[in-house]
């Protein structure tokens, strides 16, 4: 069967649906599975460490107007 038929219902999330369906799924296994709290609690940890380390850097090394010229022809082809 081809993917656009009539026949068969699709379920689409984009945007604020997915975002909720998201949160929501994420809050059950939170409650529903206990080993999965500190593997999240590990992850968001790691996230937020990476994501402060990205932040001094730019702040430190900020991006120059030279740096995002790119060539016109990349593969000089």
């Amino acid at each position: 069967m081809e993917p656009d038929s009539p026949g068969r219902s699709s379920l689409s999330l984009k945007g604020s649906s997915g975002l909720i369906v998201a949160v929501a799924v994420i809050a059950i296994l939170l409650i529903a599975v206990p080993g999965y709290r500190l593997f999240f609690l590990i992850s968001v940890l790691i996230g937020l460490a990476i994501a402060s380390v990205l932040a001094l850097w730019y702040r430190l090394r900020p991006i120059k107007e030279e740096d995002l010229e790119q060539p016109k022809r990349p593969l000089g082809l």
